[in-house]
């Protein structure tokens, strides 16, 4: 059986190359499985259309396997018809959130035929035994799939895997590790003195967050949150940092910390490991908040971290509870003391466009950032499918057409959908100019693709 894994890249014209961790753990899970296939690693390899096309249609495949998160629906679409056309006998697979989020817009609209609902470990090594004896799909817990007659149908759920540190180490050898180590130093954005020196690779220590915010979604959404020993954690960062001569690794998470409890044991593993290595994680932005906290955090510094990303998000309470946030700005502020005190650099990261969003509720978190000393990786709510928001904005009309919606979607520094009570050329004005007067408050370095997205946006509602 001729299998195709194929890495579709959502920023082909960008430098940075972020390696794909829930693809990677897809690709190891069917080597160990026994499994020969292709990997077609677009996000290296940087090939035009063309080169795509002749490369499917000089080859044929019996089952294709690709994933990506929601925003990359286009690509889906598009080459998931350009493989069919050329491989018509072919069973395309896909997973990640484009798959657990959107199942029947998927199947409905495109000519991919199964949709994994979450983790895919097991569930790839049964299909592809399933396809390859010609046998049923229904009997496949975790998926969607067109039968013979195009009638989608909906297996049974699939337990979650229970202990995830059960789970093998990524195989890096499947993909080019060298180029994604190459390119590493775009990921490593921070206070250190890496420079193109970085040598980065992440790693997945947890699956899945302890809170529900109304905004976001992942493909774990609502499912129980776990987390790996600090012993599997330490094997592999010692494995990978030793075969690779890595300097930097991502605990690549939606969530790595949750407990001072957790986070104290994982520290100290990691110094008692003897592993010298850089790295970063998140937490929740009030994991922290008394004076003896900042010795955890000391513990963390020791261990090797360099930042932590804990998301504020808004500064105003209403809209933190339309959020489910369960934080506040105090909160907040408080956890930055501590880890300014400790000298481990913060990071956060704000969503404006609530419906309860005004200019002075942009303006008030602005003013948050500004008394912490964190400029903020700014971007406008783009309501997710399978969030509340999103459903908000469907029940609204605010989205007609979901198709074409998540056709659209793209990077959040891009205004989609405006569900304020401010005009369009307002909220991107207001935007801007308070990205602008935070930027001059803190003397921060700008992102400057980003903050020119926004200046862009802005310069046309001038017009």
């Amino acid at each position: 059986m001729n299998i195709l894994v194929m890495n579709i890249p959502l920023r082909p014209t960008l430098p940075l190359k972020l390696f794909p961790i829930g693809l990677g753990y897809i690709a190891t899970s069917m080597k160990r499985g026994g499994w020969d296939f292709e990997l077609l690693d677009l996000d290296i390899l940087r090939w035009d259309d063309e080169q795509i096309q002749k490369h499917l249609s000089d080859n044929k495949y019996d089952v294709v396997c690709m994933g990506c998160i929601v925003t990359g629906y286009k690509h889906v679409k598009r080459w998931s018809k350009v493989i069919k056309e050329s491989n018509p006998g072919c069973v395309i697979i896909v997973g990640n959130s484009v798959a657990t989020s959107i199942p029947n817009l998927l199947l409905e609209n495109t000519e991919v035929d199964v949709a994994v609902m979450g983790e895919g470990d097991e569930v790839i090594l049964e299909l592809l035994t399933a396809i390859h004896k010609k046998k049923p799909l229904h009997d496949i817990a975790g998926i969607y799939f067109k039968d013979d007659n195009k009638n989608i149908i909906q297996t049974t759920t699939r337990p979650l895997i229970k202990n995830i540190s059960t789970l093998p180490h990524l195989d890096f050898k499947i993909f080019d590790v060298n180029a994604y180590i190459d390119a590493s130093h775009h990921t490593v954005r921070d206070e250190s003195d890496l420079g193109e020196s970085a040598r980065a690779l992440p790693i997945s220590t947890a699956r899945g967050c302890v809170a529900n915010c109304t905004f976001c979604y992942h493909v774990f959404k609502r499912k129980k949150y776990r987390y790996r020993t600090p012993e599997s954690i330490t094997d592999e960062l010692k494995s990978i940092t030793d075969e690779y001569n890595l300097n930097y690794v991502h605990f690549w998470d939606e969530l790595t910390f949750f407990s001072k409890k957790q986070t104290n044991a994982l520290s100290q593993a990691i110094i008692d490991s003897g592993v010298k290595v850089s790295w970063t994680a998140r937490c929740r932005a009030n994991l922290f908040g008394a004076d003896e906290d900042v010795r955890i955090i000391e513990k963390m510094k020791e261990a090797g971290c360099k930042k932590v990303q804990y998301c504020l998000e808004s500064a105003d309470e209403k809209i933190l509870k339309a959020m489910n946030k369960r934080i506040t700005p105090e909160q907040f502020t408080r956890q930055t003391e501590l880890f300014n005190r400790a000298g481990v650099q913060p990071i956060t990261s704000l969503v404006l466009g609530y419906p309860q969003e005004t200019p002075e509720t942009i303006r008030k978190s602005m003013d948050c950032c500004i008394k912490n000393g964190i400029y903020p990786s700014t971007g406008y709510l783009l309501p997710q499918p399978g969030s509340p928001m999103y459903q908000y904005a469907i029940d609204y009309g605010h989205i007609t057409d979901e198709e074409d919606y998540v056709m659209h979607m793209g990077d959040r520094q891009d205004l989609l959908v405006n569900l304020t009570q401010m005009s369009d050329e307002k909220f991107k004005s207001v935007v801007f100019d308070e990205l602008e007067r935070c930027n001059e408050s803190l003397g921060a370095k700008l992102d400057l693709k980003r903050l020119m997205k926004t200046h862009e946006c802005h310069k046309e509602s001038k017009k």
